[in-house]
Formats: C-alpha cells, structure tokens, sequence
C-alpha cells in the first residue's frame, strides 16, 4: 500500500453565539475564525486515513507533512514517529548533512501531530482495528470527560451548568481571569449544581501573582465546588507557585507539553496534576513522565473539531494516570464538528470508540460547507 495523495481542506467552523464568552466579557476574540486544516490520506487502495490541525497552523507545514509522505507505505511506518523512514532515507543520501535543520526529530515534524492521526487511522481502517487497539490496547472503556464554558457572567454560567446537568456531566471547566466576579460566578454554579458539580479553575495564568492567586482560593473554598486551580500565574514564576502550593488547600495543576516541562515542574514541587495536549504517542510519553512522579492526567484541547477530539479519547484511553475529567468540547462549542456521528457524552464519560481507525468519518455535506479551500498534493 502507498499514500498517492493527500488532500488538504481549509476551514473555518464558528463558534455557537452565547455558547463560549459572554458577550459583557469577551465581545469578540475572532478565534473561532481561525483556519483549520482537514486532511484525507488516499492511497492505491480504497482506504483512507483523516486527521485533523490546530487552530493556525500555516498551511505551508502542511504541504511539507504532506510531501514527506507521499510514496511511503503507511503499514511499515512506525507508529511513534511517522516521518522516520523519510528522516533514514535522507541520511543514508547524505542529504541529511546539507539539510540538517529539515529532518524532523524523532516523533516530531511539520504538522505532525495532525498526520500522525491520519496515518494511525489509515492503519487502523486497513487493519480492522481501532487505534487504541494499535498502540498496545486501552486500560479503561470509558473516559471520564467535563464539560467546558468560557469567560461568562454569573448568570449565564448558571445557564450553563444547567445545560451540562441535563447532558450528564458532572463537573466543569471554566476560563475566567482575576478582574471577573469570581465568587458570584462559582456560587452561581454552586446554586444549580450544588458542591459535588466540581468546577476546573483555568485563568491562563491571569490571575497574575501568588498573593491574588492566594486571596481568591481563600474566598473560594467554603463553596467546596472547586476541583483545581490551572495555570493561575505564569509558569515561568516558580517561587509564586511554590507560595500557592504551600498556601492554598486545592490541586494546582500546569498545562505543560513536554517532559522537560514536566520534570521541572516536578523538581520545583508545585504541581499536583498536569494538563496535556499532544496526539496518542507523544500524550502517553509525557503521561509517562508525570506518572512516574505520581501525578494524575487530563488530556486538553482547543476547541477542536471532532476527528482531533475523537483521537485525544482514544489518547486518553491508553494513559494509565488520565484519571481527571478531559476536554472534548468542539462538539457543543462549534457550529459543526464535520464528522458524521458526534462525540457521544453518557453520564460523564465517553464511551471509547471501538471501530476500526479512529473509529470517526468524515461529513463530506458540512465539510463543502465550511471549507474556504481545497487542495490535493501528489
């Protein structure tokens, strides 16, 4: 089997209005107006891979992911780092000495994590096995899964959580910063949801300094509905963490992405459980490292389209420590998610997808409707 072509489709899928920011916080960020790229392997066989960029990924990258992989086998290459043959056929050339800073290091690459959910889906959908199954097997049926709102008044996160109960969810995270009602907004929530309806707390690191980061947690923890506190200063302030880890009676937790990241998160002693993105095998690394360290997982997202949510499910399937609730938020933030059959949430969890692939198609009506533009690579 050889890849032959790769299209590559731009799009841009807006966000529901209300559904994100409200207006009095965050009139209007233009984020959800962000190109994405949706792309489809296509090979000398009737099996195709998708997968699926972030949110403003030059689509120079991936034209250059693209390239690497036209004319490989997909069935030969290896799972945790997709570009290898290309990088060992460079080398064994010489080509690798002239064009040292273009081969990609090992598990990394233009666009990568994007065709690498492609490649682990076209060898899934050949195999006839779901790509869990190809990663060496998940530890839970099941991932446990919140749902999501962005900066929004007291009232309309009251709405908001009324709307998550009646999904099934039994917990939140919130985007908020120190100038919001913070107080009014969780005992708002508290109100419908009541404590054991437990909020994730995720300023972006704008809740500034340790003592402000310190001052709010002490008015918030008599509502006993928070469940952690993300990134509430810049990581890069680790005397201010350790202060809120020594002062403060909740988890801390960073989104970090790396496992140099990690370890000095770890070393400096002032993270109980840790945000990560990333795609199944650099997500299971990095879980890995925090794990060792005895930290507890989530997998993040942004906002994402359902071919990237459906593989951060099976990601999170596979780490032994994602035990928090994760983000898989496209499908009630967005428009559409431009896959035939929505993520599915039952009581909290996300049932784990079980068909071959990612076990997700994609919707060929919506994806002509949101596309500003197509392009094959051969």
């Amino acid at each position: 089997m050889k890849i032959t072509s790769i299209d590559i489709w731009t799009v841009v899928v807006p966000t529901i209005p209300g559904r994100v920011h409200s207006p009095e916080w965050v009139s209007d960020t233009g984020w959800d107006q962000v190109p994405k790229q949706i792309l489809r392997l296509n090979t000398d066989t009737e099996h195709t891979g998708i997968g699926e960029t972030g949110r403003g990924l030059a689509v120079d990258q991936v034209r250059e992911g693209a390239r690497l992989l036209l004319g490989t086998d997909p069935e030969t290459l290896p799972l945790q780092d997709i570009f290898s043959s290309v990088r060992a056929d460079l080398e064994a050339r010489g080509d690798g000495a002239q064009r040292g800073d273009a081969l990609p290091p090992v598990g990394q690459g233009p666009a990568y994590d994007s065709f690498e959910m492609a490649v682990l889906d076209l060898v899934g959908r050949t195999r006839k096995l779901p790509v869990h199954a190809l990663l060496g097997g998940a530890v839970r049926d099941r991932v446990r899964a919140d749902y999501w709102m962005g900066h929004q008044t007291p009232d309309d996160g009251r709405r908001a959580v009324e709307r998550a109960l009646s999904q099934g969810f039994k917990g939140v995270k919130i985007k908020c910063r120190i100038e919001e009602p913070m107080v009014e907004r969780l005992q708002a929530m508290r109100d419908v949801g009541g404590a054991e309806f437990k909020v994730t707390v995720d300023p972006n690191e704008r809740f500034h300094t340790a003592q402000q980061t310190i001052e709010l947690a002490e008015q918030l923890l008599p509502l006993g509905n928070v469940e952690v506190f993300e990134d509430p200063i810049p990581k890069s302030d680790l005397e201010g963490y350790i202060r809120i880890h020594e002062a403060i009676d909740l988890p801390v937790a960073m989104h970090v992405g790396s496992g140099e990241q990690i370890l000095r998160a770890v070393k400096a002693g002032v993270v109980d459980c840790l945000n990560l993105n990333g795609g199944p095998a650099a997500f299971m690394r990095n879980a890995a490292v925090g794990a060792g360290s005895g930290l507890r997982c989530w997998h993040g997202s942004g906002n994402d389209l359902g071919i990237i949510d459906t593989s951060y499910v099976h990601a999170a399937a596979l780490a032994p420590s994602c035990t928090m609730a994760s983000d898989f938020v496209g499908s009630w933030t967005r428009e559409d998610d431009l896959i035939t059959e929505p993520i599915q949430f039952v009581d909290g969890y996300v049932p784990l997808p079980m068909g071959p692939g990612l076990g997700c198609d994609l919707d060929l009506e919506a994806l002509q409707k949101y596309s500003t533009g197509h392009e094959e690579v051969r």
